[in-house]
């Protein structure tokens, strides 16, 4: 079975995307779906897709296609997402999943009720290393988790019309960037019992600068931070009581890690991919749904739920927020 992609969106994540769908065996993107036919022309002739549809209606009601990936600006993914559920198809919707909670549970109980698949696009959590993580998390490789820190930062010109600087966009640093670290402190420690947040605003009122501890029931510690305003590291860290793994920048792309053991010995893991490696979440979709799964194992609802959680506390406490959709 070829698993044929609709396209919800026309921006760069779209055409980063796409691109690297011809890594997927038995994957092909055939359509795509704007709020204009003259930017899904341009689209479908830059991919060379078969249709271009002028509204979303069109593309999630097309019946050539099985899988749609939202990939409109963030306050358009609940919308956009409901109206594929609702159309009975798949759906895979870039991160942040959806502005809060309250819709991310919407989400989630709609594709439930309805039958379909539904994933979050966390890339990075289908890149190799994040994989191989997981599993010396597992056997025990690191002992008992103490820390994990992460940062994902960027420098961006203040511009008010630039979606990361612009509040009906649902920018700042926190949504479009902070999920990463925040994402990633989840798959090691899972939900935090209490979060500390400071953060700076930008020019726009978004924010600019927003770090975060969050601690866990056995005592563990995520130390988090993300910014707008200039390029950190963006590695990321899991120390344990054995062994500690360093994951090369930029952490959340199919990069390497250093394991070091606490005698001071360590071993690389690295594992090149083709393109991007943004299929690797693509891939975890057609599997998916060659194996008849609703949800990904890899990333479950409920976490990204808690994740989306996670989120409006931080944002509760910087006092951000964004209007009304």
């Amino acid at each position: 079975m070829t698993v044929r992609w609709g396209v919800l969106g026309t921006g760069g994540i779209a055409s980063a995307f796409v691109a690297d769908l011809q890594f997927v065996e038995g994957s092909e993107a055939v359509a795509v779906g704007s709020r204009a036919q003259e930017s899904a022309d341009r689209f479908a002739a830059e991919h060379s897709l078969g249709r271009a549809h002028p509204t979303y209606e069109a593309l999630v009601t097309d019946d050539e296609v099985d899988v749609v990936y939202v990939a409109t600006p963030h306050p358009g993914h609940h919308a956009a997402a409901l109206m594929a559920i609702e159309a009975g198809k798949a759906v895979l919707v870039e991160k942040p999943f959806t502005m809060d909670a309250a819709e991310a549970e919407s989400l989630v109980t709609a594709a439930r009720d309805r039958g379909v698949f539904l994933m979050e696009a966390m890339w990075a959590r289908f890149v190799p290393w994040a994989g191989r993580l997981r599993e010396l998390l597992a056997d025990g490789t690191l002992g008992e988790v103490r820390q994990v820190i992460a940062d994902h930062g960027g420098w961006f010109a203040p511009d008010a019309s630039h979606r990361l600087f612009a509040p009906e966009l649902g920018g700042g640093a926190l949504l479009d960037l902070g999920v990463y670290p925040v994402s990633f402190a989840s798959m090691v420690l899972g939900t935090p019992s209490r979060i500390t947040a400071v953060s700076d605003p930008a020019f726009t009122g978004v924010d600019a600068t927003t770090s975060m501890i969050m601690q866990y029931a056995g005592g563990a510690h995520a130390v988090l931070t993300t910014t707008l305003l200039a390029a950190g590291p963006t590695t990321a860290a899991v120390v344990g009581t054995d062994a500690r793994v360093q994951v090369d920048g930029q952490f959340y792309t199919p990069t390497g890690f250093t394991l070091t053991r606490r005698d001071g010995t360590s071993e690389r893991f690295e594992h090149s991919v083709d393109g991007r490696g943004m299929w690797c979440e693509a891939a975890e979709v057609v599997r998916c749904l060659r194996d008849g799964r609703l949800e990904s194992d890899v990333m479950p609802l409920d976490e990204t739920v808690a994740i989306m959680a996670t989120m409006d506390e931080v944002r509760r406490q910087i006092g951000l927020t964004y209007p009304p959709t």
